[in-house]
């Protein structure tokens, strides 16, 4: 298959995270002008079963990939029905299926899977693990918002590699959205000092090299995206977690290491993946 071709995979389980997560991917296909691949596990009951199958209302067994696949690919065409909708069941463990399947797609979409009163606070273990090993970008669809993919908005991304900042002015392009470029510094506590010449100073070089490097990373982007640039200082999981409160999308980083299984995630990637507001991108970035 031709690489412009590739679908946007959408890893389903029947339960409304992961059809808000269909609803996101749909929006996004339209956009790409891409198929959609809706993707159900069938071994997904091993960790959620007992849930699924009281949100749906049957006992643990007879909740069948047929159906939840169904489900899915209804809800795809009433949300757009000119995209070309295509499903699979895979007799395999969720993370397996989702992280080979990342290897043939444009985009891997997964929803949050908690329960309870904190349910949106945080992330099922699935999309969590395949986020740390996907091939291409991954999206977790998180809020209990509508999260529909609109023209215009504001685009957040954490400014670290190449990567994200591409992947970000892409959906900024295809959107028609603007991009915040965000680069979070700290001035270590061993630099901080008490004499009144050299008060600050630790802190503005610090400040400083956050401004250069995303410069640095902003080099030969599109010019016709409209770009706007903050430096804060503080922990970028918490810096990029409040960017994402009024924002359509926030990406970050993954980075591959040799000698590791896939992807590893960050403590920044872990932390917005867990307490973003909106959809988050994980994008892999390469060593070397």
């Amino acid at each position: 298959m031709n690489a412009m071709d590739l679908p946007i995979v959408v890893g389903v389980d029947g339960s409304e995270p992961s059809l808000r997560a269909v609803d996101w991917a749909a929006d996004e296909a339209a956009l790409r002008g891409l198929p959609l691949r809706l993707v159900y596990a069938s071994l997904w009951e091993r960790y959620e079963g007992d849930a699924l199958a009281h949100e749906l209302g049957k006992p643990s067994e007879p909740v069948r990939a047929q159906d939840i696949l169904t489900a899915a690919a209804r809800r795809a065409h009433r949300r757009r029905a000119d995209v070309k909708v295509l499903t699979d069941s895979l007799p395999e463990e969720p993370e397996y299926a989702l992280v080979r399947e990342s290897r043939n797609a444009a985009l891997l979409v997964t929803g949050t899977r908690g329960r309870g009163g904190m349910a949106e606070a945080l992330l099922g273990s699935v999309s969590l693990t395949v986020a740390g090993h996907a091939h291409c970008p991954m999206v977790v669809v998180r809020g209990s918002h509508d999260n529909a993919v609109r023209p215009g908005g504001r685009i957040v991304v954490g400014v670290g590699e190449g990567a994200p900042v591409r992947f970000a002015f892409e959906e900024a392009r295809l959107r028609g959205a603007s991009v915040e470029a965000v680069r979070a510094w700290r001035s270590p506590a061993h630099e901080t000092t008490d004499h009144p010449l050299l008060a600050g100073e630790p802190a503005r070089l610090h400040e400083q090299e956050a401004a250069q490097a995303l410069e640095k990373a902003l080099r030969g982007m599109p010019a016709d995206v409209e770009v706007h640039r903050r430096v804060v200082e503080g922990h970028a999981r918490t810096v990029l977690a409040n960017a994402s409160r009024d924002a359509d999308l926030l990406i970050v980083g993954a980075r591959r290491r040799p000698r590791h299984f896939g992807l590893q995630l960050g403590r920044v990637a872990h932390g917005v993946l867990h307490h973003a507001v909106c959809p988050v991108a994980v994008v892999p970035e390469h060593d070397g």
